[in-house]
């Protein structure tokens, strides 16, 4: 019996990646709303899906039982979603476990937002750990995971500066990362820039470009203020005009994400990461789109 790829093949295969990301909801009704843009989505045949925690961890258990049900229930591969908020080493080993009796072999190891949410002071739990390469390390020492983890284009708000964020993600790689994702961006340049820093220090990791479909500017705003980096002024420009028209600022927000993934593809990066918000319709046209001009 062959063994079966592991992801980070399927990544760095010639083929493009394409995968898609879910966060937890908070109610019965917004899961079975996650579960209608699981199955939508399903028939795309993503290279993996995962699902994120809730902000400062408020949703690990629900995280996980959802990723135990796509990997039980679907035809799906998915990404167990980790992050050091509130949690001990003990307690991280214990969700590990968890995943891997549900079959699921790959995790996404994240140091986490802060409790407070992003921008708030960082406090290490005790018992726990500081940062992304000690859990990356954790999870590498517990079997044969494959493991990803996080970079940042414009540089995690908590950087010093693009450099040291570059030193970054190649600790997460020698402590056992296969590739990372990036954070969501508008502007293709930042992903490009990110990979000449981590080429430029020897370091070969996958860098999947993260895409956020842009359906609400509102939202869209609010998010990228979150993460410290506004949404660049050529991109509002051109949504600012459809403001007040729903339809409108969909197709041309999905436009916008459409012409960044060919230029992303176009220009080598392995394959890309939509974060999907729970909704079917953007990702799947931006991708039906992407498989048009590849034909």
């Amino acid at each position: 019996m062959s063994t079966p790829r592991r992801l980070s093949e399927d990544i760095a295969a010639p083929a493009p990646s394409f995968s898609f990301e879910f966060f937890p909801p908070k109610t019965d009704a917004g899961e079975r709303a996650l579960w209608t843009a699981i199955r939508q989505l399903e028939t795309l045949r993503p290279t993996f899906v995962s699902v994120t925690y809730g902000a400062g961890g408020s949703t690990r258990d629900r995280t996980v039982r959802i990723t135990e049900r796509i990997a039980t229930e679907t035809t799906l591969r998915p990404m167990g979603h980790l992050t050091c908020v509130g949690q001990t080493r003990d307690e991280l080993r214990n969700v590990l476990g968890q995943y891997a009796a549900a079959g699921v072999r790959n995790i996404m190891a994240l140091r986490g937002d802060p409790v407070g949410g992003p921008g708030a002071p960082w406090t290490p739990h005790p018992g726990g750990l500081d940062h992304g390469d000690e859990l990356v390390a954790l999870v590498s020492g517990l079997g044969s995971f494959c493991i990803g983890a996080a970079a940042y284009p414009k540089g995690h708000r908590e950087a010093p500066d693009l450099d040291a964020d570059a030193d970054v993600v190649v600790a997460k790689a020698r402590a056992g990362a296969e590739f990372v994702v990036t954070d969501f961006f508008f502007l293709a340049e930042d992903y490009f820039s990110l990979v000449d820093r981590v080429r430029a220090r020897g370091c070969d990791i996958p860098v999947v470009p993260g895409i956020m479909p842009i359906t609400n500017l509102a939202q869209i705003k609010r998010m990228a203020e979150l993460s410290g980096h506004p949404v660049p002024a050529s991109v509002v420009s051109r949504l600012e005009p459809w403001a007040d028209d729903a339809d409108g600022l969909r197709s041309e927000g999905t436009l916008v994400a459409t012409e960044l993934c060919d230029a992303l593809l176009e220009g080598g990066a392995p394959g890309l990461h939509f974060y999907t918000l729970n909704r079917s319709s953007a990702t799947r046209h931006i991708y039906e789109s992407l498989a048009v001009a590849r034909v």
